[in-house]
């Protein structure tokens, strides 16, 4: 976890789409 409380972009999306935060939630 990033300071802030965000997922960090490489971490596996928290949303359950199996896709990296970077690439799902994390725009």
């Amino acid at each position: 976890m990033e300071a802030g409380g965000k997922q960090c972009r490489n971490e596996p999306c928290p949303c359950g789409s199996g896709k990296k935060y970077k690439k799902c939630c994390g725009k």
